[in-house]
């Protein structure tokens, strides 16, 4: 019986928040709630999907690695996965709120377009922080053939 096993799903979440990529994923949920919260306020709530789809997407992620589905399910290569994930969030944020800050008055738009900046600078630091574990699990194959000459 393994370790994870016997704790529930209240210890499985609690120890998952207090590693580094726990607390991070954390931070980037509670970013995106209050970047949609902010949208939704605002005189102009269209960026409010960008919001929602990495809120989503940031879950999903965090659930899997909370119960260690990455080591269950091989066929899908996690890092890169959340690499691609962080990196795209990290464009998009910011990209979006550079937006929002130039062309919008209102006080809600432009404190979602302050908290976008902010989760986009996360999401990029998500992403320098996975591309050391995409680099040291690389493995170079072998050129030389293994049978004798």
């Amino acid at each position: 019986m393994d370790s994870s096993d016997s704790k529930g799903c209240m210890g499985q979440f609690c120890t998952f928040v207090r590693s580094l990529k726990g607390m991070i994923l954390a931070a980037e949920i509670c970013g995106c709630i209050l970047i949609l919260v902010c949208y939704g306020a605002s005189r102009t709530p269209g960026y409010t999907s960008l919001a929602i789809c990495m809120l989503i997407y940031c879950i999903v992620m965090f659930i899997i690695y909370m119960c260690a589905l990455d080591n269950q399910m091989s066929f899908i290569h996690w890092g890169w996965t959340d690499f691609i994930r962080a990196l795209i969030g990290a464009v998009a944020f910011l990209i979006t709120s550079l937006i929002v800050l130039i062309g919008h008055y209102d006080g809600a738009g432009i404190a979602a377009g302050v908290f976008g900046i902010l989760t986009g600078i996360l999401f990029g630091y998500d992403a320098y922080t996975i591309l050391p574990k995409l680099k040291k699990s690389h493995t170079a194959t072998p050129t030389e053939p293994t049978e004798g000459i």
